[in-house]
C-alpha cells in the first residue's frame, strides 16, 4: 500500500535540497569551475523550484482553494486559480 507525503513536509524537504544546490553553484564560481556544469546546476535548481511551484499549485488548488472561496460563484473561483497560476509562471 502507498504512504500518502504530507505536502508540507516534501516542500521543505525539497526546499532543503535547493539551497543545497544554491550553495553548491556558490563553491563552484568560488572554485572557477567550468561555466557548463555551472549552468546544468543552475538549471537543475530552476527545475527543483517550477517542481515546488506546481506542487504549491496543486495544494492551493486541492486545499486551499476550497476553503478559500466558499459562497463565491465558481467563476470568482476559476479566475482566482488562473490569476494565481500567471503570477506563477511570470
Amino acid at each position: 500500500m502507498e504512504e500518502k507525503k504530507d505536502p508540507k513536509k516534501d516542500i521543505q524537504i525539497r526546499m532543503r535540497k535547493i539551497e543545497g544546490q544554491v550553495k553548491g553553484i556558490e563553491k563552484m564560481i568560488e572554485n572557477d569551475a567550468c561555466c557548463k556544469d555551472m549552468l546544468v546546476q543552475v538549471a537543475a535548481v530552476r527545475a527543483a523550484i517550477n517542481k515546488v511551484g506546481s506542487l504549491m499549485l496543486q495544494n492551493y488548488a486541492e486545499k486551499c482553494f476550497s476553503y478559500d472561496f466558499e459562497g463565491d460563484s465558481n467563476k470568482d473561483n476559476i479566475e482566482q486559480l488562473i490569476k494565481t497560476v500567471n503570477m506563477f509562471l511570470k
